[in-house]
C-alpha cells in the first residue's frame, strides 16, 4: 500500500469528466472547477477549449494516451497526482468523456484513496450515449429497443486472457454500443459474428463526436470495417450495432448544418474569439481558436484616466469599436456612478458591433453609419449635418485604440470640429498558444482563416505559418482586405456588413455556393474599416 501523505499540507484532486468534445456539454462544476484550479492535469481527449478557462499560473500537465503512444503510463499518472496534491490546493484531471466510464478514473481514485489524498468525482456525459445522439441515433427507441450494452474493444495487454463475454454480447438484446476499438474494430465484428451476432444488423462509427470535427458512416456488422476504411474514419470513434442506427437518416441533425465538416481559423482576441466561435460552432463548424492579438492597456495611462474624466464635458462621444466601449467605461464607472453624468453628449458608433456593446450600459448611438468604416462616420455626420447642426465647433471625445487609423480625427479636424483623442487601449501581438491551435493548423489544415482587423493579419503572419493552398481567406471588411493584399493574399470574400454576423454570413455564403450575395467576387480597394 501506497505511503499515507501529510494530510495537512495535502489539497485535494477533483476527478472530472469533460464530456464528449463539445466544450458546451461540460457540467457548470466542472467548469467552476477548471476556473478555480493551481494545476490541470488533462488528457488526449479533453476539448483543448477547455484549458483556455483555467486561470492565469495554473500549471497544465498533458498526460494523453492514444494508441501506442502514451504520454505518461497510468503508473506514473496515479504517482504524479499524488504529488500535485502536495504542491496545489485545488488539482483538476479533466478526462474525456466521464471518469469512470473506460477511463481509467477508478484507479486514480483507488491510488488517491490509498495516498491518504483528499479526492472529489465529477461525473461528465459519456460518449457512449452523446456520440450516437449527435449522429442521429437515440441509443434506446421504443419502436426498436429497451436496452443498451456498452463496451470497450480495447483491454488491458497485461491480462492473460479476456474478460470480454463475446458471446454474452452478441447475445445481448438491444444496441450495442463499443468505446476504444477502432484499432481492433474488423476483429471484433468478425468475433461477435462467430458467437451469432447477425451481419446484417445496421452498425455505425461515429468519429470525433461532439465537436465540428464530426464525421460518420452507416453499414451493416459485415460490411462496417470496410466502409470505415474507405471514409478514412479512425480513433476517437464510437460503434453502435442496432436496429436504432436506422433512425440516423431522419434524425441526423449535425450532418445537415450549413458549416458541418468545415474547419475554420479563428484569429481574434482570446477574450473576443468566444462570440465568433460560438456561432461557426452552432452551425456545424470545426473552430480552431488562434489568437494573433491581446488587448493591452494603453501606453499612457494617465492620459486615459483624465480624458474620461473628463468625458461628461464633451457635446459628442465617437467610439470606433467594442474594445473601446468596453475599456471606456470600465474605467469611466470606476469614478462616476451613474450613466447620466455623460449629461447630454451625443454618441457615435462606427458599427453596429460598437453600438451593441455601448447598448450593455444604456446608451444608444445618435448616429452610426450604414457601413461600418471611418470615412462612412464621417460622410454620415457630413449627410446630417442639418439634423445636429454641422461640428464646426463642436467638442467631440474620439474613443480608439492606440493603433487605430488617424481618420476621424484628420477628417473632423477639417471641419473645424475641436477633437480630443482618448485612447482606450493598445493591441500587441498573441505570443501564448495554450491549445496547440498553430500546431493543429500546421499538421491538418483549414478550409477558412478568417480575419476581423489588419492586426490580426500582420500578426498572423509574423507567425510564419504557411497558409494551407487549399485554404480560403475570409475578410471582415476593406481595410483588413487591403491589409491582406499587402502580404500578397486575396480573400475569397470580404463580408458585406463589417462585423461578426456579416463575417459568418460570408462564410454561409461561400459554403452554400453563393459568395454573390455578400459580396463582390472581387473587394473594392481597401478605405477603411
Amino acid at each position: 500500500m501506497t505511503q499515507a501523505a501529510d494530510t495537512k499540507t495535502l489539497g485535494t484532486v477533483y476527478l472530472v469528466g469533460a464530456g464528449p468534445g463539445d466544450p458546451g456539454l461540460m457540467t457548470l462544476r466542472g467548469k467552476e472547477l477548471i476556473e478555480r484550479a493551481d494545476c490541470l492535469v488533462y488528457d488526449a481527449l479533453a476539448p483543448a477549449a477547455l484549458l483556455a478557462w483555467a486561470k492565469p499560473g495554473c500549471e497544465k500537465i498533458y498526460v494523453g494516451k492514444r494508441a501506442g503512444c502514451h504520454a505518461l503510463p497510468q503508473g506514473e499518472i496515479n504517482a504524479l497526482l499524488i504529488r500535485c496534491a502536495s504542491k496545489y490546493a485545488c488539482t483538476v484531471r479533466l478526462k474525456g468523456g466521464d471518469p469512470y466510464v473506460f477511463g481509467r478514473g477508478g484507479e486514480e481514485a483507488a491510488a488517491l484513496f490509498e495516498a491518504g489524498i483528499p479526492f472529489r468525482v465529477v461525473p461528465g456525459i459519456s460518449s457512449a450515449i452523446a456520440g450516437p445522439a449527435c449522429a442521429g441515433i437515440p441509443v434506446t427507441h421504443r419502436a426498436h429497443c429497451t436496452q443498451f450494452t456498452v463496451f470497450t474493444g480495447h483491454e488491458d495487454a497485461s491480462k492473460s486472457e479476456s474478460t470480454l463475454d463475446i458471446a454474452g454480447i452478441a447475445a445481448a438484446k438491444g444496441t450495442k454500443i463499443m468505446l476504444m476499438g477502432m484499432s481492433r474494430l474488423r476483429q471484433t465484428l468478425d468475433a461477435l459474428m462467430e458467437a451469432g451476432q447477425s451481419g446484417s444488423v445496421p452498425a455505425a462509427a461515429v468519429q470525433w463526436a461532439a465537436t465540428g470535427r464530426q464525421r460518420s458512416v452507416i453499414a451493416t456488422v459485415a460490411t462496417l470495417a470496410d466502409a470505415v476504411e474507405r471514409a478514412g474514419i479512425g480513433s476517437p470513434a464510437v460503434v453502435v450495432i442496432g436496429e436504432v442506427v436506422s433512425a440516423a437518416e431522419q434524425l441526423d441533425w449535425h450532418s445537415r448544418l450549413p458549416l458541418a465538416g468545415k474547419r475554420i481559423v479563428v484569429t481574434r482576441t482570446r477574450e473576443q474569439a468566444g462570440e465568433l466561435s460560438a456561432e461557426l460552432d452552432a452551425l456545424g463548424a470545426d473552430v480552431i481558436e488562434l489568437p494573433t492579438i491581446r488587448i493591452t492597456d494603453p501606453s499612457d495611462r494617465r492620459d486615459f484616466a483624465q480624458a474620461v474624466v473628463d468625458s461628461p464635458h464633451y457635446d459628442w462621444l465617437i467610439f470606433s469599436s467594442p474594445n473601446g466601449v468596453k475599456r471606456f467605461f470600465r474605467a469611466f464607472f470606476a469614478v462616476y456612478q451613474d450613466i447620466r453624468e455623460l449629461g447630454g453628449a451625443r454618441i457615435a458608433a462606427v458599427g453596429p458591433g460598437t453600438a451593441a456593446e455601448l447598448k450593455k450600459v444604456g446608451l444608444m448611438v445618435d448616429l452610426m453609419p450604414k457601413k461600418a468604416v471611418a470615412e462612412e462616420l464621417i460622410a454620415e455626420f457630413d449627410r446630417r449635418a442639418d439634423d445636429f447642426g454641422g461640428v464646426a465647433n463642436v467638442t467631440m471625445l474620439w474613443v480608439h485604440s492606440e493603433k487605430g487609423r488617424p481618420v476621424v480625427y484628420r477628417e473632423l479636424m477639417k471641419r473645424q470640429a475641436i477633437v480630443d483623442e482618448c485612447i482606450a487601449y493598445n493591441t500587441v501581438a498573441e505570443t501564448e498558444d495554450t491549445t496547440g491551435a498553430q500546431a493543429r493548423l500546421r499538421e491538418e489544415g483549414a478550409d477558412f482563416i478568417t480575419f476581423t482587423s489588419s492586426s490580426t493579419v500582420r500578426n498572423f503572419m509574423a507567425l510564419g505559418i504557411p497558409i494551407p493552398p487549399e485554404c480560403r481567406i475570409v475578410s471582415i471588411g476593406p481595410v483588413t482586405t487591403g491589409t491582406l493584399r499587402e502580404f500578397g493574399l486575396t480573400p475569397a470574400i470580404e463580408a458585406r456588413q463589417h462585423d461578426i454576423p456579416g463575417l459568418v454570413e460570408a462564410l454561409r455564403s461561400l459554403c452554400e455556393g453563393g459568395a454573390e450575395k455578400a459580396a463582390a467576387s472581387d473587394p473594392a480597394p481597401a478605405k477603411g474599416h
